[in-house]
Protein backbone atom coordinates (compact mmCIF):
# COMPACT_ATOMS: atom_id res chain seq x y z
CA UNK A 1 0.00 0.00 0.00
CA UNK A 2 1.62 3.19 -1.15
CA UNK A 3 2.59 5.72 1.27
CA UNK A 4 3.45 9.84 0.71
CA UNK A 5 6.55 10.65 3.02
CA UNK A 6 6.85 15.06 3.03
CA UNK A 7 9.61 16.93 4.93
CA UNK A 8 7.75 20.07 5.62
CA UNK A 9 9.04 23.80 5.59
CA UNK A 10 9.39 25.04 1.95
CA UNK A 11 7.48 27.59 0.34
CA UNK A 12 6.02 26.77 -3.20
CA UNK A 13 6.94 28.55 -6.19
CA UNK A 14 6.24 27.96 -9.72
CA UNK A 15 3.50 27.06 -11.74
CA UNK A 16 0.85 24.13 -11.28
CA UNK A 17 -1.55 23.34 -13.88
CA UNK A 18 -5.43 22.17 -13.47
CA UNK A 19 -6.47 18.59 -14.50
CA UNK A 20 -10.04 18.21 -15.99
CA UNK A 21 -12.31 18.01 -13.60
CA UNK A 22 -13.41 14.01 -12.15
CA UNK A 23 -16.60 14.99 -11.10
CA UNK A 24 -17.78 16.25 -14.40
CA UNK A 25 -15.57 13.34 -15.97
CA UNK A 26 -17.82 10.71 -14.56
CA UNK A 27 -20.78 11.86 -15.40
CA UNK A 28 -19.84 12.52 -19.04
CA UNK A 29 -18.54 9.59 -19.33
CA UNK A 30 -22.05 7.71 -17.87
CA UNK A 31 -23.76 10.17 -20.26
CA UNK A 32 -22.36 7.64 -23.32
CA UNK A 33 -24.27 4.92 -22.47
CA UNK A 34 -27.31 7.21 -23.78
CA UNK A 35 -26.03 6.73 -27.85
CA UNK A 36 -25.40 4.05 -30.15
CA UNK A 37 -22.91 6.71 -32.01
CA UNK A 38 -19.19 7.77 -31.29
CA UNK A 39 -18.71 10.02 -27.98
CA UNK A 40 -15.52 11.63 -27.57
CA UNK A 41 -14.30 13.42 -24.28
CA UNK A 42 -11.49 15.69 -24.03
CA UNK A 43 -9.30 16.61 -20.57
CA UNK A 44 -10.15 13.11 -18.80
CA UNK A 45 -8.14 12.89 -16.12
CA UNK A 46 -5.63 9.88 -15.29
CA UNK A 47 -7.50 9.16 -11.36
CA UNK A 48 -8.80 5.70 -9.86
CA UNK A 49 -12.76 6.65 -10.13
CA UNK A 50 -12.59 7.31 -13.99
CA UNK A 51 -10.91 3.88 -14.23
CA UNK A 52 -13.45 2.02 -12.51
CA UNK A 53 -15.73 3.76 -14.37
CA UNK A 54 -14.22 2.89 -18.09
CA UNK A 55 -14.16 -1.05 -16.84
CA UNK A 56 -17.74 -0.54 -15.45
CA UNK A 57 -18.60 1.45 -18.96
CA UNK A 58 -16.85 -2.09 -20.87
CA UNK A 59 -18.78 -4.48 -18.79
CA UNK A 60 -21.96 -2.47 -19.61
CA UNK A 61 -21.14 -2.96 -23.29
CA UNK A 62 -19.17 0.29 -24.01
CA UNK A 63 -16.37 -0.15 -26.23
CA UNK A 64 -13.45 2.45 -24.54
CA UNK A 65 -10.24 3.58 -26.06
CA UNK A 66 -7.67 6.21 -23.86
CA UNK A 67 -5.29 8.23 -25.83
CA UNK A 68 -3.82 10.33 -23.52
CA UNK A 69 -6.38 12.56 -21.56
CA UNK A 70 -9.14 11.88 -24.16
CA UNK A 71 -11.12 9.05 -24.30
CA UNK A 72 -13.23 7.56 -27.08
CA UNK A 73 -16.61 5.21 -26.46
CA UNK A 74 -18.53 3.61 -28.21
CA UNK A 75 -21.91 1.63 -27.40
CA UNK A 76 -23.58 0.34 -29.72
CA UNK A 77 -26.58 -1.74 -27.41
CA UNK A 78 -26.44 -2.00 -24.12
CA UNK A 79 -24.97 -5.95 -23.36
CA UNK A 80 -25.19 -6.12 -19.15
CA UNK A 81 -27.15 -3.36 -17.55
CA UNK A 82 -25.35 -4.01 -14.50
CA UNK A 83 -22.93 -2.30 -12.15
CA UNK A 84 -21.55 -5.33 -9.86
CA UNK A 85 -20.28 -4.62 -5.86
CA UNK A 86 -17.08 -5.35 -6.98
CA UNK A 87 -16.33 -3.50 -9.46
CA UNK A 88 -17.72 -0.19 -7.90
CA UNK A 89 -17.20 -0.59 -3.80
CA UNK A 90 -14.62 2.09 -3.91
CA UNK A 91 -16.99 4.54 -6.14
CA UNK A 92 -19.89 6.45 -5.20
CA UNK A 93 -19.95 7.80 -8.76
CA UNK A 94 -21.41 4.47 -9.77
CA UNK A 95 -24.95 5.34 -9.23
CA UNK A 96 -24.76 7.90 -12.46
CA UNK A 97 -25.00 4.80 -14.57
CA UNK A 98 -28.37 4.34 -13.02
CA UNK A 99 -30.67 7.26 -14.76
CA UNK A 100 -28.68 6.39 -18.51
CA UNK A 101 -29.24 2.54 -18.41
CA UNK A 102 -32.88 2.67 -17.54
CA UNK A 103 -33.56 5.46 -19.87
CA UNK A 104 -31.52 3.69 -22.91
CA UNK A 105 -32.29 -0.35 -21.62
CA UNK A 106 -35.51 -0.04 -20.04
CA UNK A 107 -33.45 -2.02 -16.71
CA UNK A 108 -30.38 -1.35 -14.50
CA UNK A 109 -29.54 -3.33 -11.61
CA UNK A 110 -26.71 -1.08 -10.06
CA UNK A 111 -25.17 -1.58 -6.60
CA UNK A 112 -25.69 1.13 -3.62
CA UNK A 113 -22.50 2.85 -4.17
CA UNK A 114 -19.08 2.66 -2.29
CA UNK A 115 -16.53 5.52 -2.11
CA UNK A 116 -15.58 7.84 0.46
CA UNK A 117 -16.93 6.88 4.21
CA UNK A 118 -18.51 10.50 4.99
CA UNK A 119 -21.84 9.66 6.32
CA UNK A 120 -24.99 9.63 4.39
CA UNK A 121 -25.20 10.00 0.65
CA UNK A 122 -28.79 10.41 -0.84
CA UNK A 123 -29.27 7.88 -3.49
CA UNK A 124 -32.88 7.44 -2.14
CA UNK A 125 -32.96 11.01 -3.82
CA UNK A 126 -32.04 9.21 -7.24
CA UNK A 127 -34.59 6.35 -6.46
CA UNK A 128 -37.50 9.18 -5.84
CA UNK A 129 -36.88 10.90 -9.03
CA UNK A 130 -36.74 7.47 -11.09
CA UNK A 131 -40.10 6.43 -9.63
CA UNK A 132 -41.58 10.27 -10.05
CA UNK A 133 -40.31 9.02 -14.12
CA UNK A 134 -42.53 5.78 -13.82
CA UNK A 135 -40.03 3.51 -12.95
CA UNK A 136 -40.46 0.62 -10.80
CA UNK A 137 -37.83 0.21 -8.48
CA UNK A 138 -36.44 -2.47 -6.19
CA UNK A 139 -33.86 -2.24 -3.16
CA UNK A 140 -32.57 -5.73 -2.54
CA UNK A 141 -29.32 -7.61 -1.37
CA UNK A 142 -27.31 -4.39 -1.68
CA UNK A 143 -28.33 -3.62 -4.93
CA UNK A 144 -31.38 -0.98 -6.80
CA UNK A 145 -32.57 -2.62 -9.56
CA UNK A 146 -34.74 -0.67 -11.73
CA UNK A 147 -37.39 -1.02 -14.59
CA UNK A 148 -38.97 0.73 -17.58
CA UNK A 149 -39.77 -1.39 -19.73
CA UNK A 150 -42.49 1.24 -21.76
CA UNK A 151 -40.33 4.03 -21.02
CA UNK A 152 -39.93 6.90 -18.95
CA UNK A 153 -41.98 9.35 -18.81
CA UNK A 154 -41.71 13.24 -18.09
CA UNK A 155 -42.97 14.92 -14.33
CA UNK A 156 -42.07 16.91 -11.64
CA UNK A 157 -39.39 16.19 -9.28
CA UNK A 158 -39.31 18.08 -6.38
CA UNK A 159 -35.24 16.99 -4.88
CA UNK A 160 -36.20 17.19 -0.82
CA UNK A 161 -32.40 18.16 -0.20
CA UNK A 162 -30.03 19.26 -2.84
CA UNK A 163 -28.28 16.40 -4.69
CA UNK A 164 -25.87 17.07 -7.05
CA UNK A 165 -25.17 13.57 -8.42
CA UNK A 166 -29.22 13.31 -8.37
CA UNK A 167 -29.78 16.08 -10.52
CA UNK A 168 -27.27 14.67 -12.69
CA UNK A 169 -28.70 11.28 -12.90
CA UNK A 170 -32.79 12.11 -13.51
CA UNK A 171 -31.51 15.13 -16.02
CA UNK A 172 -29.74 11.92 -17.78
CA UNK A 173 -33.00 9.65 -17.21
CA UNK A 174 -35.17 12.76 -18.40
CA UNK A 175 -33.45 13.19 -22.13
CA UNK A 176 -35.03 10.08 -23.47
CA UNK A 177 -38.23 10.08 -21.35
CA UNK A 178 -42.01 10.79 -23.21
CA UNK A 179 -42.86 14.77 -22.54
CA UNK A 180 -41.15 17.41 -20.11
CA UNK A 181 -39.50 16.47 -16.54
CA UNK A 182 -39.22 19.56 -14.47
CA UNK A 183 -36.60 19.08 -11.71
CA UNK A 184 -36.84 21.74 -9.00
CA UNK A 185 -34.71 22.41 -5.90
CA UNK A 186 -31.90 21.09 -8.40
CA UNK A 187 -28.10 21.09 -7.85
CA UNK A 188 -26.28 24.27 -9.97
CA UNK A 189 -22.70 23.24 -9.78
CA UNK A 190 -20.79 24.10 -12.50
CA UNK A 191 -20.67 20.11 -12.75
CA UNK A 192 -24.17 20.15 -13.72
CA UNK A 193 -23.75 22.89 -16.55
CA UNK A 194 -21.00 20.83 -18.04
CA UNK A 195 -23.24 17.71 -18.30
CA UNK A 196 -26.47 19.68 -19.64
CA UNK A 197 -23.97 21.35 -22.25
CA UNK A 198 -22.70 17.90 -23.58
CA UNK A 199 -26.23 16.78 -23.66
CA UNK A 200 -27.62 19.81 -25.60
CA UNK A 201 -24.71 18.44 -28.19
CA UNK A 202 -26.26 15.63 -28.08
CA UNK A 203 -29.32 16.86 -29.27
CA UNK A 204 -31.07 16.94 -25.53
CA UNK A 205 -33.44 19.83 -25.01
CA UNK A 206 -32.37 21.65 -21.95
CA UNK A 207 -33.11 25.29 -20.24
CA UNK A 208 -32.33 26.27 -16.92
CA UNK A 209 -28.78 23.96 -15.73
CA UNK A 210 -27.16 26.31 -13.52
CA UNK A 211 -30.59 27.24 -12.05
CA UNK A 212 -32.46 25.68 -9.41
CA UNK A 213 -35.42 24.82 -11.72
CA UNK A 214 -34.05 22.51 -14.70
CA UNK A 215 -36.49 21.70 -17.46
CA UNK A 216 -36.01 18.99 -20.09
CA UNK A 217 -37.98 18.17 -23.17
CA UNK A 218 -37.59 14.50 -23.81
CA UNK A 219 -36.30 12.97 -26.93
CA UNK A 220 -36.40 10.00 -28.86
CA UNK A 221 -32.83 9.58 -29.58
CA UNK A 222 -29.17 11.36 -28.84
CA UNK A 223 -26.34 11.18 -31.31
CA UNK A 224 -22.12 11.27 -30.93
CA UNK A 225 -20.56 14.19 -29.72
CA UNK A 226 -17.05 15.55 -28.96
CA UNK A 227 -16.67 17.40 -25.77
CA UNK A 228 -14.17 18.84 -23.43
CA UNK A 229 -14.36 18.30 -19.53
CA UNK A 230 -14.11 21.99 -17.22
CA UNK A 231 -11.26 22.38 -15.17
CA UNK A 232 -11.35 20.80 -11.77
CA UNK A 233 -12.31 23.29 -9.41
CA UNK A 234 -11.59 21.11 -6.40
CA UNK A 235 -8.25 20.52 -7.36
CA UNK A 236 -7.27 24.06 -8.03
CA UNK A 237 -8.50 24.99 -4.81
CA UNK A 238 -5.93 22.23 -3.07
CA UNK A 239 -3.08 23.78 -4.47
CA UNK A 240 -4.34 27.51 -4.02
CA UNK A 241 -4.25 26.55 -0.75
CA UNK A 242 -0.90 24.62 -0.38
CA UNK A 243 0.57 28.30 -2.05
CA UNK A 244 -1.10 30.38 0.95
CA UNK A 245 -0.58 27.82 3.53
CA UNK A 246 3.00 27.28 2.97
CA UNK A 247 3.22 31.43 2.53
CA UNK A 248 4.78 30.80 -1.46
CA UNK A 249 4.36 32.26 -4.42
CA UNK A 250 2.42 29.64 -6.69
CA UNK A 251 0.59 30.11 -10.30
CA UNK A 252 -2.27 27.59 -10.60
CA UNK A 253 -3.01 27.48 -14.16
CA UNK A 254 -5.47 25.79 -16.65
CA UNK A 255 -8.33 26.37 -14.01
CA UNK A 256 -11.74 28.49 -14.09
CA UNK A 257 -11.59 31.35 -11.32
CA UNK A 258 -14.88 32.15 -11.05
CA UNK A 259 -16.00 28.52 -9.80
CA UNK A 260 -13.73 29.29 -6.93
CA UNK A 261 -15.27 32.65 -5.97
CA UNK A 262 -16.34 31.55 -2.14
CA UNK A 263 -12.79 29.86 -1.53
CA UNK A 264 -11.28 32.81 -3.11
CA UNK A 265 -13.35 35.61 -1.36
CA UNK A 266 -12.47 33.63 2.50
CA UNK A 267 -8.48 33.33 1.42
CA UNK A 268 -8.57 37.20 0.33
CA UNK A 269 -10.57 37.85 3.81
CA UNK A 270 -7.53 35.76 5.98
CA UNK A 271 -5.25 37.78 4.49
CA UNK A 272 -3.71 36.15 1.34
CA UNK A 273 -2.30 37.74 -2.00
CA UNK A 274 -4.87 35.99 -4.77
CA UNK A 275 -5.16 37.36 -7.83
CA UNK A 276 -6.28 36.74 -11.58
CA UNK A 277 -3.29 36.91 -14.15
CA UNK A 278 -5.60 35.97 -16.45
CA UNK A 279 -8.73 33.93 -17.45
CA UNK A 280 -7.70 30.96 -16.63
CA UNK A 281 -5.25 31.20 -13.76
CA UNK A 282 -5.08 32.49 -10.36
CA UNK A 283 -1.82 33.39 -8.19
CA UNK A 284 -1.90 33.17 -4.57
CA UNK A 285 0.87 34.55 -2.54
CA UNK A 286 1.80 34.45 1.00
CA UNK A 287 2.38 37.76 3.32
CA UNK A 288 3.68 35.94 6.54
CA UNK A 289 0.46 36.09 8.22
CA UNK A 290 -2.97 34.85 8.23
CA UNK A 291 -6.15 35.86 9.40
CA UNK A 292 -8.74 33.02 11.19
CA UNK A 293 -11.96 33.50 9.19
CA UNK A 294 -14.77 31.41 10.24
CA UNK A 295 -16.96 29.20 6.85
CA UNK A 296 -19.69 27.52 6.65
CA UNK A 297 -20.16 24.95 3.59
CA UNK A 298 -22.57 25.47 0.97
CA UNK A 299 -24.19 24.20 -1.86
CA UNK A 300 -22.33 26.32 -5.02
CA UNK A 301 -21.69 29.05 -5.24
CA UNK A 302 -21.49 28.71 -1.41
CA UNK A 303 -18.00 26.85 0.06
CA UNK A 304 -17.66 23.64 -1.63
CA UNK A 305 -17.51 20.84 1.28
CA UNK A 306 -15.12 19.29 -0.64
CA UNK A 307 -12.70 22.16 0.46
CA UNK A 308 -13.94 22.36 3.49
CA UNK A 309 -10.83 19.73 4.72
CA UNK A 310 -8.01 21.79 2.85
CA UNK A 311 -9.37 24.90 4.76
CA UNK A 312 -9.03 23.70 8.35
CA UNK A 313 -5.30 22.71 7.50
CA UNK A 314 -5.26 26.43 6.54
CA UNK A 315 -6.82 27.18 9.58
CA UNK A 316 -4.25 25.43 11.86
CA UNK A 317 -1.52 28.02 10.79
CA UNK A 318 -3.72 31.27 11.30
CA UNK A 319 -4.11 34.11 14.05
CA UNK A 320 -7.15 33.54 16.32
CA UNK A 321 -10.15 30.90 16.37
CA UNK A 322 -12.05 29.68 13.13
CA UNK A 323 -15.07 27.94 13.65
CA UNK A 324 -15.79 25.79 10.73
CA UNK A 325 -19.53 24.84 10.14
CA UNK A 326 -20.02 21.70 7.85
CA UNK A 327 -23.94 21.83 6.60
CA UNK A 328 -23.62 19.36 3.77
CA UNK A 329 -22.12 15.81 4.82
CA UNK A 330 -22.21 14.73 8.01
CA UNK A 331 -19.20 12.79 9.63
CA UNK A 332 -16.86 15.03 7.54
CA UNK A 333 -14.18 16.02 10.07
CA UNK A 334 -12.49 12.35 10.17
CA UNK A 335 -8.92 14.50 9.75
CA UNK A 336 -9.57 16.66 12.44
CA UNK A 337 -7.96 13.79 14.62
CA UNK A 338 -4.99 13.34 12.45
CA UNK A 339 -4.26 16.60 11.94
CA UNK A 340 -4.53 17.15 15.59
CA UNK A 341 -1.91 14.37 15.80
CA UNK A 342 0.84 16.64 13.56
CA UNK A 343 -0.07 19.20 16.48
CA UNK A 344 -3.37 21.03 15.80
CA UNK A 345 -5.60 22.12 18.10
CA UNK A 346 -9.07 21.08 16.91
CA UNK A 347 -12.47 21.06 18.79
CA UNK A 348 -15.48 19.08 17.16
CA UNK A 349 -18.73 20.01 18.27
CA UNK A 350 -21.51 18.22 16.13
CA UNK A 351 -21.06 19.62 12.58
CA UNK A 352 -19.04 22.33 14.13
CA UNK A 353 -14.76 22.79 14.42
CA UNK A 354 -13.48 25.28 16.14
CA UNK A 355 -9.79 25.58 15.11
CA UNK A 356 -7.29 27.51 17.23
CA UNK A 357 -4.35 28.44 15.95
CA UNK A 358 -1.17 29.45 15.93
CA UNK A 359 -0.36 26.19 15.85
CA UNK A 360 3.31 25.00 14.86
CA UNK A 361 2.47 21.57 12.91
CA UNK A 362 5.34 18.36 13.71
CA UNK A 363 6.10 15.35 11.61
CA UNK A 364 3.68 12.16 12.35
CA UNK A 365 2.87 9.15 10.95
CA UNK A 366 -1.31 9.80 9.68
CA UNK A 367 -4.00 8.02 8.23
CA UNK A 368 -6.06 9.22 5.52
CA UNK A 369 -9.56 8.72 6.02
CA UNK A 370 -10.68 9.87 2.48
CA UNK A 371 -10.07 11.74 -0.64
CA UNK A 372 -10.39 15.81 0.88
CA UNK A 373 -9.19 14.40 4.11
CA UNK A 374 -6.06 13.13 2.62
CA UNK A 375 -5.70 16.22 0.74
CA UNK A 376 -5.62 18.02 3.98
CA UNK A 377 -2.87 16.12 5.81
CA UNK A 378 -0.45 16.73 2.31
CA UNK A 379 -0.97 20.66 2.99
CA UNK A 380 -0.38 20.20 6.81
CA UNK A 381 2.67 18.06 6.02
CA UNK A 382 4.23 20.60 3.42
CA UNK A 383 4.29 23.05 6.45
CA UNK A 384 4.65 21.01 9.42
CA UNK A 385 8.55 20.52 11.08
CA UNK A 386 10.14 17.34 10.40
CA UNK A 387 9.14 14.24 8.39
CA UNK A 388 5.42 13.10 7.62
CA UNK A 389 3.92 9.74 6.22
CA UNK A 390 0.71 9.50 5.04
CA UNK A 391 -1.05 5.87 4.67
CA UNK A 392 -3.73 5.07 2.49
CA UNK A 393 -2.63 7.45 -0.36
CA UNK A 394 -5.36 5.63 -2.77
CA UNK A 395 -7.72 7.71 -1.15
CA UNK A 396 -6.20 10.70 -2.69
CA UNK A 397 -5.66 8.57 -5.84
CA UNK A 398 -9.16 8.35 -6.40
CA UNK A 399 -9.27 12.53 -7.62
CA UNK A 400 -5.64 13.95 -7.76
CA UNK A 401 -3.80 12.50 -10.53
CA UNK A 402 -0.21 12.42 -9.59
CA UNK A 403 -0.33 15.26 -7.11
CA UNK A 404 3.23 14.61 -5.77
CA UNK A 405 4.64 15.02 -8.80
CA UNK A 406 2.31 18.38 -9.19
CA UNK A 407 3.74 19.77 -5.30
CA UNK A 408 7.06 18.66 -6.45
CA UNK A 409 7.69 20.83 -9.53
CA UNK A 410 6.60 23.58 -6.96
CA UNK A 411 9.49 22.69 -4.35
CA UNK A 412 7.41 19.96 -1.74
CA UNK A 413 9.66 17.62 -0.98
CA UNK A 414 7.31 14.55 -1.24
CA UNK A 415 7.02 11.12 -2.44
CA UNK A 416 5.87 8.33 -3.11
CA UNK A 417 6.88 4.80 -1.50
CA UNK A 418 5.44 1.61 -1.15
Amino acid sequence: MDKFVIAGGTALKGEIPTNGSKNSALPALAAALLTEEPVTLHRIPKVRDIRTMQRLLVDIGSQVEVDGDTVRMLTPRITSPEAPYELVKTMRASSLVLGPLVARSGRARVSLPGGCAIGARPINLHIFGLEQLGARINQAYGYIEAEAPDGLRGATVHFDRITVTGTEDLMMAAVLAKGETVLRNAAREPEVVDLAEMLTAMGARIEGAGTSTVVIQGVERLSGTEHTIIPDRIEAGTFVVAGAITDGDLLVTDCCPEHLGALVSKLQQAGVDVTQPGPTSLRVRGRGRIRSVDMTTEEYPGFATDLQAQYMALMTQADGIAMIVETIFENRFMHAQELARMGANIRLEGRQAIVAGKRELTGAGVIASDLRASASLVLAALVAKGETVIDRVYHIDRGYEKIEAKLAQAGADIRRVE
